[in-house]
């Protein structure tokens, strides 16, 4: 480990002078493309000074232990140093482990009602007020691109993008089928129903390396519905394009100009045959992919929202709040920072 640690302090030591050279800093593609990897070397970096300064601390206790009258303040230095030397190492463990290429990303969130009916699409849409809520309270924006509201409330299907800083490795666990357990509204006679919507997190991807010939697409255009109000629904701007080979279908309707919707919806195709392949690939590796916490697979039942008891249970790490109604209204960091301890214990046991 210190061997590793080594080398990204001489890295960071290194990128430091390459900054203060006057050729870099002219060069300002290459100077944010430096201060990015300072910026995710430094806790790094940070740590492991504070790691060898205690490592010096121990042997200075273990040396003042040998004089009679310093032997007691000694112990209790080598005591507090040797544990704290344990809590850096673990830390630090943590910190070289490989990030996900993807954790700085935005996301687009795909969410459907599912089994239940109206209730279904009413809990996607509770969903989707959630993730709002969690979204505000992180600093990120969300923008819709695609909704299709149920006829009793909520959506069969709605699709949005956040963007903000590192969303990906927040909501990546997120995908998956979410079942609920409460009173539906629609019942009259009181009884708890049991319904799912399903979640969907891709990380957004530039310049992906796929080829879509115009052959294998079918594009549709119509009006616009929703949120945009009534001048949306004054010209043919909203766009479908269906990929035919996959039968991939992708809409946007939230720019006032078709090209736009156009535009938006090639990148959203791209960034769901992308993702695809990627879960043919990992589908393929078996009992490998088990292992992991986010798997992406809709039909994986991931948590359970339960109304009567107040209740989310978490089921990949058997993780429970009793907080459902703070929950709801954007408070998920708990289930989530739950998900990534649970993640990085994995990982540094070895697990693919």
């Amino acid at each position: 480990m210190e061997t590793r640690l080594e080398s990204i302090l001489e890295r960071y030591q290194l990128i430091s002078k390459e900054l203060m050279d006057p050729d870099v800093m002219s060069d300002f593609n290459k100077v944010k493309k430096l201060s990015k990897e300072q910026s995710d070397l430094k806790e790094t970096v940070e740590k492991y000074e504070e790691y060898k300064k205690t490592k010096e601390h121990i042997e200075e206790a273990k040396t003042l232990i040998q004089d009679p009258e310093l032997k007691e303040m000694a112990e209790i230095e080598l005591s507090e140093n040797t544990e704290k030397l344990e809590k850096l190492n673990h830390e630090l463990e943590l910190l070289l482990i490989p990030k996900d290429e993807n954790d700085g990303k935005n996301v687009i969130m795909e969410i459907r009602g599912a089994a239940g009916g109206d209730e279904a699409n009413i809990f996607a849409g509770d969903l989707l007020r959630m993730y709002t809520y969690y979204a505000e309270k992180n600093g990120w924006k969300i923008e819709m691109i695609h909704e299709i509201p149920g006829t009793s409330g909520g959506f069969s299907n709605v699709e949005c993008m956040i963007k903000g800083e590192n969303v990906y490795s927040k909501l990546k666990y997120e995908s998956g089928a979410h079942r609920v357990q409460r009173v539906p509204v629609t019942e009259t006679a009181g009884r708890v129903h049991t319904s799912t919507a399903t979640v969907l997190v891709m990380p957004e991807v530039e310049d992906v390396d796929i080829e879509i010939k115009e052959s294998d697409l079918k594009i549709d255009v119509y009006h616009s519905s929703g949120a945009g109000g009534q001048s949306v629904n004054t010209s043919n701007s909203a766009v479908r394009i269906t990929h035919l080979p996959t039968n991939t279908v992708v809409t946007c309707q939230n720019e006032r100009s078709q090209l736009k919707n156009k535009d938006k919806a090639m990148k959203l195709l791209k960034i769901k045959l992308f993702d695809n392949l990627n879960q043919e690939k990992e589908a393929s590796l078996g009992s490998e992919r088990k292992s992991k916490i986010g798997t992406g697979d809709r039909s994986e039942k991931i948590r359970t929202y339960n109304y009567p008891q107040n209740r989310v249970t978490d089921h990949r790490i058997n993780f429970s709040v009793m907080s459902l109604d703070r929950v709801m209204d954007g408070e998920v960091e708990p289930i989530i920072e739950a998900l990534i301890t649970e993640d990085l214990k994995r990982k540094l046991a070895g697990e693919k």
